[in-house]
């Protein structure tokens, strides 16, 4: 079964930066970062496969990015210019065959999730 581990989240001021990690126990195609708020339902911030094709959220474009290191099987989430509003538990998902999607059912991988808290 694939094993998704993310770390690197924790509590800044806005306008800081965080970088998240997640690592997959063996190949997966697709990796993505969704988030959740409580009460609010979980969405995605960004998607990258192997072929390089990536997909941000409207609300991230320009501060977040994604990249992939397919020879450690790890994804990064690069997270600039951080606001109160990304404040949310952040997981980590794989589809292993399929291209990302930004349906949350389409995932079947998930992480445990890592907490990014941001103060004003």
């Amino acid at each position: 079964q694939l094993k998704l581990v993310e770390s690197g989240g924790g509590s800044v001021q806005a306008g800081g930066s965080l970088r998240l990690s997640c690592r997959a126990s063996r190949y997966t195609y697709c990796m993505a970062w969704f988030r959740e708020v409580p009460g609010k339902g979980r969405f995605v911030v960004a998607g990258i496969d192997r072929a390089g094709k990536t997909y941000y959220a409207d609300s991230v474009k320009g501060r977040f990015a994604a990249h992939l290191d397919n020879a450690n099987d790890t994804l990064y989430l690069q997270m600039n210019s951080l606001k109160p509003e990304d404040t949310a538990m952040y997981y980590c998902a794989a589809r292993p065959l399929s291209q990302c999607t930004t349906v949350v059912s389409d995932y079947l991988n998930w992480g445990r999730g890592t907490q990014v808290t941001v103060s004003s």
